[in-house]
């Protein structure tokens, strides 16, 4: 018992051990105990487990044990156990027979399960991963038998590997996960001695499937892939020190290759190239690989400690290519693969990463410690083999870097992540929180127009390069974080939630594809189709005029249709539609399109956070190239026609080209219904004729088309459309068809059928409503029906026009023109039915629509004209001046008065009453009595007086409510900025913890004591509704203190205060009569204070106004005198004092 092996838990509440049985020293059992009580929990069956090897995972999940299989030839297994003692699952180390496991060891994420292998040469440690539960050895490290190798895992970082050996030798690893996604959406996969190859944009196979296999002589510790005019090549270096090439076929053939192992045979060298750490491809036929003196590991960078002097460092090496093969395009060379050293740098600096540059051939990025980045041009360019610095260096170590072309750049951009999770561009920060990236493309050179993220809070972000260019990224992605203070309506979402917490993104499928792959935790791919991508996709396809590609991209995405039609201008489009008929020529696919179209510019709504608008250049050019065959304000009629001459032109005649045809004059907008019944008729007729007409046999039957016109409309409009034809036999054939009972149709046709054609056509038209049809058949059915003609154009006052047109007879036009002008008068319309009456000489109905209406000089007019008596004209003046004084109008009721009453003293009050002073100031020197010119300027006096007091009361409000304004203002601006400082720390918070709310101080006064919230009860009587109404109309000038609108009435009652210009025009004229009667001094007090006023008001307004606009207020500078002083500087130029005179202009 005591020399049993133990291991155990990680939270050292249970603790196992591997114990020999008593019959057998072969086999042994795993024993679980629990520390407290020393009582044995769970025993495992017997195995052949090796010696001492014991390890339970940290996690608990899971406890290792190594079995032996020598006695049946196969190498040892690694088997895992429950903590009751089941065994779970195993898997083979696949090494020799004779190997031997001396160590198991987890690291502390519990994720990598590392073992010392002793062979027969070498001892190795192997480190396995598990993914889908099948474990894939990643990776190998080798050393002689001799140095005593040992090793252990950090305990506080998961990914650092610590070995040593007898020698003294201390090696630290540190391992970063890569994925190894090619250009063309490859995926590689590394299990030991294979690498798994998946083409993702063929099948998306979960792991650990895969389409072929490539076999190697050991196990794989690097890997460096290329893909260059549809040729691709991948280079694998081996824990044996090996360098393996394979050149790929053609992807189109890889479907042949489903289910195959190939054997990969090692390139052959003369000089020994070194322990790589990266490697990388710079062309088809020239290798760089950067290696270190003293480790052998790949994606790592190491530090050596060690007791004798050794040489150390890292080197870089390029290689040139040579196969003496030939390379057939549909077969895999894996073999006769020569490897020569072109060039030899040492570099004191260790090197992080290495990524090819895809602007120049033949050079790469290397990223030294500290982010550092230089460029390697190859030695057998022009420039021969120098390493050189570059500008564009990260700020931290990057410990994944890619680089990248893009369309508006010429430079490649050099992206980089570090292991805080910040991607770094170019030299400047982009996102703190990233976890993966990857790179789209639309293009066919692969030129990447989108950068692909993924948060640590799992959002997935879609980036346009252009953005990170012209710098739009911080604006348009909210720094890539989730704002939980928006309002749902309102929140535009510029993410994708990764519904699984830990997926990663592993690659993407570019082009048409438009899909992002992200792997699980547990490791199943997932296949997701951002919309912003897709659409992106489309777009592209739009632009490079595949309209058939974009239209099963649309299709198999459920997006809407109109995006084809809408992104550039459906006036662009028309000009396409010939060319989207004949790509498409499916023509399921073009009715399913046809039924899309709508009104909706889904550009400019639906779409419009995903794509951008393009310059609206195109869809001018093509409104000038001339669209005269289309209505150009009518996007669906417009669309559904071109449509319809494309088909007919470009598609051969079938049934159901024309089922399609009928579907656009269904569609249209309005539906043409009419001109798809033309076209049944049509096809009814060559049916009745009953000819061999080949042609017959392209069209369906006539029931067939009228049977998917009526599914595609409603019926009764189908029956109403066919009776505006006039066509009998049509609309009874639309009646049977759409299965009305023939008691609601038949007898209306029989009655139709036994009428005159004339006659019958009006019916059919008062039935549909078409009445200027109706009016043009009753006019020509003769005198006969000429009250018919009066009853309609009565009952449809629009027809007056059309009807005096149809009429020649002058005294039935007199009639239609005295009707109309009584229509006229009982709608109110006097002054039109008075010019109506006259154009049929009825003076009398002239003049009282012209007394309705309160034109007196129109009435006395027309009373001249009815030679009416000098009494009878002024008994009618005098009703007429009373009638304007009621309504109003002392000004023309003055006129009167003087004009045709001849009552000097009545016009003088009522020019007076009308603020007319210089007219009654006029007529009371013309007649030149003392007591007329007495009454002008006492009242004028009196006005003048009323208006100081005013004026003086309004400079006393406008002071009142400017203060109350400012301190309101003032209250809300400090509320503000503490519930903004309030939702930038609910920002901050992480999005397991914070709660979605939105804010509920955006309709709070100043004095709100508490929140306030949209009421939900419902409103119970309509009554209570309308009184509610009614008094909010009456509160609706009124300033309420302390209500959410008590900032913006005040601003518009100061503004409501403001002189209007008819208030203008009379101060002016009482300046002018005041001075005339000598009140010089009232007329300068009364312009003082009027134009103090004025100024006052001005500067209040726009003082308020500016502090609308402002996140504060300044004391010192938003002031009613600051204010006031610019303002009357002004003045001088405003249109609104021209009313002052300029002899009382205040210096």
């Amino acid at each position: 018992m005591f020399g049993s092996s133990i291991s155990w838990r990680g939270d050292g509440k249970y603790f196992a051990t591997l114990s020999e049985l008593c019959n057998s020293s072969m086999h042994k059992r795993i024993k679980v105990w629990d520390r407290d009580s020393g009582t044995l929990l769970a025993t495992s069956e017997a195995k052949p487990l090796v010696g001492t090897v014991l390890e339970w995972m940290p996690s608990g999940a899971k406890i290792a044990a190594v079995c032996e299989r020598k006695m049946d030839g196969d190498s040892p297994l690694i088997i895992f156990f429950e903590r009751n003692g089941l065994e779970r699952s195993s898997f083979s180390i696949n090494d020799q027979v004779d190997s031997k496991v001396q160590i198991l060891k987890w690291n502390c994420s519990s994720d990598l399960l590392g073992a010392l292998v002793s062979c027969e040469n070498h001892d190795c440690v192997k480190i396995w991963s598990c993914s889908n539960n099948h474990w894939y050895l990643k990776h190998e490290l080798r050393y002689p038998r001799e140095d005593g190798l040992k090793f252990m895992w950090n305990p506080a970082k998961p990914f650092q590997l610590i070995c040593w050996t007898l020698r003294g030798q201390i090696t630290t690893y540190n391992f970063i996960w890569t994925t190894a996604i090619s250009e063309n959406s490859t995926a590689f996969v590394i299990d030991g001695n294979k690498i798994l190859v998946t083409p993702l944009s063929i099948s998306l196979l979960p792991p650990p499937m895969y389409l072929f296999s490539l076999q190697f002589s050991s196990a794989v510790r690097d890997i460096a892939f290329c893909s260059k005019n549809s040729k691709s090549s991948l280079a694998a270096y081996l824990s044996d020190g090996c360098l393996c090439i394979v050149e790929l076929p053609e992807i189109d053939m890889w479907e042949e290759l489903e289910g195959k192992e190939y054997r990969v045979e090692a390139s052959l060298y003369e000089a020994v190239f070194g322990s790589f750490v990266h490697l990388t491809w710079l062309d088809t036929r020239t290798l760089l690989g950067v290696s270190s003196y003293e480790s052998s590991h790949i994606k790592c960078h190491n530090q050596t400690s060690t007791g004798k002097e050794r040489l150390s460092g890292y080197y870089m090496q390029e290689m040139e290519l040579f196969c003496s093969e030939d390379h057939v395009p549909s077969l895999m060379t894996c073999s006769g693969w020569h490897v020569n050293i072109a060039n030899h740098i040492s570099l004191e600096t260790p090197v992080v990463g290495i990524a090819a540059n895809p602007a120049k051939k033949s050079a790469a990025y290397i990223q030294f410690n500290g982010g550092i980045i230089s460029e390697y041009t190859s030695k057998l360019s022009s420039q021969g083999g120098s390493l050189r610095r570059v500008d564009s260096s990260f700020s931290s170590t990057c410990l994944w870097m890619s680089a990248v072309l893009c369309v508006e750049s010429s430079d490649p951009l050099l992206f980089g992540l570090d292991e805080v999770g910040r991607l770094q561009v170019g030299g400047k920060i982009l996102c703190n929180n990233c976890s993966t990236f990857s790179f789209y493309s639309n293009l066919a050179d692969q030129t990447i127009t989108h950068l692909i993220l993924a948060t640590k809070q799992d959002l997935l972000f879609i980036i346009e390069i252009r953005d990170i260019l012209h710098g739009d990224v911080e604006e348009k992605y909210e720094n890539f974080t989730h704002s939980v203070n928006k309002k749902l309506k309102e929140e535009k979402k510029s993410f994708v939630n990764i519904w699984e917490k830990g997926a990663k993104i592993v690659g993407v499928l570019h082009g048409d594809e438009a899909a992002v792959i992200i792997q699980t935790n547990r490791g199943n791919l997932e296949c997701i189709y951002p919309r912003k991508l897709v659409l992106a996709s489309i777009i592209n396809a739009l632009v490079q005029l595949r309209f058939k590609d974009a239209l099963l991209m649309v299709r198999r995405h459920r997006i809407d249709f109109n995006v084809i039609v809408d992104h550039f201008g459906w006036q662009v489009f028309l000009q396409h539609a010939p060319e989207f008929v004949k790509q498409v020529e499916n023509l399921n696919h073009l009715t399913e399109f046809i039924f899309s179209i709508k009104r909706e510019n889904t550009s400019e709504t639906l779409y419009k956070s995903y794509i951008s608008l393009p310059s609206a250049k195109e869809a001018k050019d093509a409104e000038v190239r001339g669209l005269k065959v289309y209505d150009t304000t009518n996007k669906v009629s417009s669309v559904l026609l071109a449509i319809r001459k494309a088909i007919e032109e470009q598609l051969p005649e079938t049934p159901a080209r024309e089922l399609c045809v009928l579907t656009t004059f269904a569609r249209s907008d309005p539906p043409a219904l009419e001109e798809a019944l033309k076209r049944v008729k049509a096809i009814r007729e060559m049916e009745l004729l009953d000819s061999d007409d080949p042609k017959r046999k392209s069209y369906p039957s006539a029931e067939e088309a009228l049977k998917h016109l009526l599914w595609l409309s409603d019926a009764e409009a189908v029956y109403e459309a066919a009776l505006g034809l006039y066509d009998l036999n049509l609309a009874a054939m639309v009646a049977l068809n759409s299965q009305k009972d023939p008691k609601e149709f038949l007898p209306f046709l029989q009655e139709l059928q036994r009428m005159p054609s004339l006659l019958m056509r009006y019916t059919i038209d008062l039935k549909l409503r078409r009445f200027e049809n109706a009016l043009r058949h009753i006019a020509s059915a003769g005198d006969a029906h000429y009250n018919d003609f009066m009853n309609l154009i009565k009952k449809n006052p629009q027809l007056f026009p059309l009807g005096l047109q149809l009429i020649a007879d002058p005294a039935k036009k007199s009639q239609v023109l005295e009707a109309w002008g009584d229509h006229l008068n009982e709608t109110k319309c006097f002054e039109d039915a008075a010019i109506t009456f006259l154009c049929c000489s009825n003076l009398e109905k002239a003049l009282k629509a012209y007394r309705s209406c309160g034109n007196w000089a129109g009435v006395l007019t027309i009373a001249s004209l009815l030679k009416l008596g000098s009494e009878e004209i002024l008994q009618l003046a005098h009703e007429l001046c009373e009638e304007l004084q009621a309504l109003g109008k002392p000004a023309d009721a003055a006129k009167i008065a003087l004009e045709y009453c001849r009552d000097v003293k009545l016009g003088l009050g009522l020019l007076i009453g009308a603020q007319e002073w210089e007219e009654a100031m006029r007529v009371a020197f013309m007649h030149r009595e003392d007591d007329l010119i007495s009454e002008v300027k006492t009242a004028a006096l009196e006005c003048a007086s009323t208006l100081v007091g005013e004026y003086e009361e309004g400079l006393v409000k406008v002071g009142k409510y400017l203060a109350r304004y400012l301190a309101v203002r003032q209250r809300r601006l400090i509320l503000a900025a503490k519930v903004q400082s309030a939702e930038q720390s609910m920002t901050d918070l992480d999005d397991d913890t914070a709660s979605e709310a939105s804010s509920n101080f955006s309709g709070m006064s100043a004095y709100t004591a508490g929140t306030r919230r949209g009421s939900t009860a419902s409103i119970s009587s309509s009554a209570g509704s309308r009184a509610r109404e009614a008094r909010r109309q009456r509160n609706r000038g009124k300033i309420r203190p302390g209500s959410p609108g008590e900032e913006l009435a005040l601003v518009d009652h100061l503004k409501g205060m403001s002189l209007t210009a008819g208030a203008m025009r009379e101060l002016r004229s009482l300046l002018i009569c005041l001075v005339t009667l000598r009140e010089e001094e009232t007329a300068r007090k009364l312009q003082h204070i009027g134009e103090c006023f004025q100024l006052s008001q001005l500067a209040a307004v726009k003082l308020a106004e500016d502090t609308m606009n402002t996140d504060a207020i300044d004391e010192q500078a938003h002031t009613l005198d600051r204010y006031l002083h610019k303002v009357r500087v002004q003045s001088q130029s405003l249109e609104v004092m021209s009313w002052r005179h300029k002899v009382f202009v205040s210096p």
